[in-house]
């Protein structure tokens, strides 16, 4: 390796692209460029902060920052980088088709700053077909430049510590840039898993369209006991307990993010609108924030009025992230019901408090479970809780213990 080599990461800023960076710049000799539009974000990190929770990220930072880790709105250090990383995805329109020219404009606003030989590698997740869009795009203007896709794979919020652990998928259209992007990504991770771009593509879209469905698998039977008044969660542990065939069946939930539901569409586009099971999990899901108001009438009347509290605003439990929050799909239903709405999050200092929501509330949603309201005290007053969080002990010894003659079977040593 060069005495100092250098990349420089476009969206450097970001969920993706910040830990990303982190990774890089803890190898001896790495110098990494960050390149961000948001200037308060590009401040936050040339002074050890993240804006966002990252699991011990800023601990990572401070080790790198200002000495092989460098933050920057103007775009000009991609010239002096050997490789550059670009973390822009694909959106989905109005009409759930992908945006594929918003990665196109994103390429032309630095393609005047980047050299003939550079390799430039996408992150993100792209809708299949695209890696090689931007190839020839690119290559019509600046046919020097070698094009990888090499996907994100990591949880937010664990992404420095899964970056380590997991395998990285490397794609490319030729052996040299193929060979670059292992080289480089080979310095941060365990394994390198070479695949065609179309291979590489899809491996993304059928990760996150599969958790997609399982989540919509355990929200339609969450939503089919429910609705008959038997208690779901008795089921779940009766399902799971001690019965290997059911050990990963998902518990429900709001299912969102910036990337499940957005991926699903994407794939169900890729297969001219025919990926039924993805378009079923995407009614499920996006069907669950009226199932649970709707719950929540039946336990208190009309909501007209009644003052609720919807506790967390994230899109995942014990993160910070509001991107993409089915929270936000409850609350305009409820609000929708002419209930008055008094919305929180711990990780969200914009929100009012959780105990003057506690106190003045008269029913409750659970938004995300939040591990700050597993010990809650609610004080007797009614709430819809899909995620099973509130629902305290549950006594099995009957229900899996006992016969259908009432005969008590003894539990195993």
């Amino acid at each position: 390796m060069k005495a100092q080599q250098r990349i420089a990461i476009v969206g450097g800023c970001g969920h993706v692209g910040l830990p990303l960076g982190i990774a890089f710049a803890g190898v001896p000799g790495m110098h990494v460029d960050l390149v961000d539009t948001n200037a308060k974000s590009v401040e936050a990190v040339n002074a050890g902060h993240i804006h966002f929770v990252e699991n011990g990220g800023e601990a990572h930072l401070k080790n790198v920052v200002g000495s092989s880790l460098f933050a920057h709105t103007d775009g000009k250090v991609l010239k002096n980088a050997t490789a550059v990383v670009f973390v822009t995805g694909t959106p989905v329109d109005e009409h759930l088709n992908p945006r594929i020219s918003d990665i196109i404009a994103v390429m032309d606003q630095y393609l005047p700053l980047l050299n003939d030989g550079q390799l430039v590698i996408l992150r993100s997740t792209v809708y299949p077909g695209v890696t090689n869009l931007v190839r020839e795009h690119l290559q019509r203007k600046k046919p020097g430049l070698k094009i990888a896709f090499c996907p994100e794979r990591v949880a937010q919020g664990y992404a420095i510590e899964e970056i380590a652990k997991f395998p990285q998928i490397v794609s490319a259209f030729d052996p040299e840039a193929e060979e670059q992007a292992s080289n480089l990504f080979s310095l941060i991770v365990p394994e390198i898993l070479k695949m065609t771009p179309q291979e590489a593509e899809l491996v993304k879209l059928f990760s996150n369209s599969w958790r997609y469905l399982e989540f919509a698998v355990a929200n339609q039977h969450y939503m089919i006991a429910e609705a008959n008044g038997a208690d779901f969660q008795r089921i779940y542990q009766a399902l799971t307990y001690h019965y290997p065939r059911a050990a990963t069946f998902k518990r429900p939930g709001l299912t969102a993010g910036p990337c499940l539901f957005k991926d699903t569409m994407q794939l169900s586009a890729f297969y001219d609108n025919q990926f039924f099971l993805g378009h079923a999990a995407m009614l499920i899901n996006e069907g669950l924030p009226n199932f649970l108001v709707n719950q929540l009438e039946k336990k208190t009347g009309s909501l007209a009025g009644k003052k609720v509290g919807l506790l967390g605003m994230a899109f995942k439990a014990d993160n910070d992230d509001t991107r993409e929050s089915l929270s936000y799909k409850v609350k305009k239903i409820l609000e929708s019901r002419l209930a008055i709405v008094q919305d929180t999050d711990v990780y969200q200092k914009t929100h009012a408090s959780l105990d003057t929501i506690l106190k003045t509330s008269e029913a409750f949603i659970l938004g995300v479970p939040h591990k700050e309201y597993k010990t809650l005290n609610l004080q007797g007053k009614p709430f819809v809780d899909c995620w099973g969080t509130w629902h305290g002990s549950i006594d099995l010894s009957r229900s899996v213990f006992e016969t259908l003659s009432g005969r008590r079977l003894t539990r195993a040593a």
